[in-house]
């Protein structure tokens, strides 16, 4: 690892779709930060317990395990309870926003994702 890593924050990533992956990976590389990649929710957990994110961006619906589930799974263990996971997805009618606030997510994304606010979104946590 370089030298210039070892104080990058890192972002787990947790979306089944590549491109949204892609885009994601790309910004907050720019932003500086690292980045890990997980398809579905089940993979997330997985990954979150191996490597402890700074911070989780987490679609709602993935296969294998949906975002909610693996919310729930991560919260369950003391591993994990505290890393801040932020939903990020195309549900974006009014109340979703709130629904997911009250299933423990720390905030809400929507997409299709304006690049600005996901940037001040993610600063807000790291």
């Amino acid at each position: 690892m370089a030298d210039s890593d070892i104080n990058k924050k890192t972002v787990l990533i947790a979306d089944d779709d590549t491109k949204n992956r892609k885009l994601f990976r790309v910004a907050l590389q720019s932003y500086g930060y690292k980045t890990i990649e997980a398809e579905d929710g089940k993979q997330c957990v997985k990954l979150a317990k191996e490597t402890l994110p700074d911070l989780i961006l987490m679609d709602i619906q993935m296969p294998v395990m949906d975002g909610i589930t693996a919310l729930k799974t991560l919260i369950a263990d003391p591993a994990t309870s505290k890393i801040p996971v932020i939903a990020v997805t195309s549900y974006a009618m009014k109340g979703d926003r709130e629904r997911f606030l009250a299933k423990g997510f720390v905030d809400y994304i929507p997409k299709p994702i304006d690049i600005k606010k996901f940037k001040e979104v993610i600063g807000k946590y790291i």
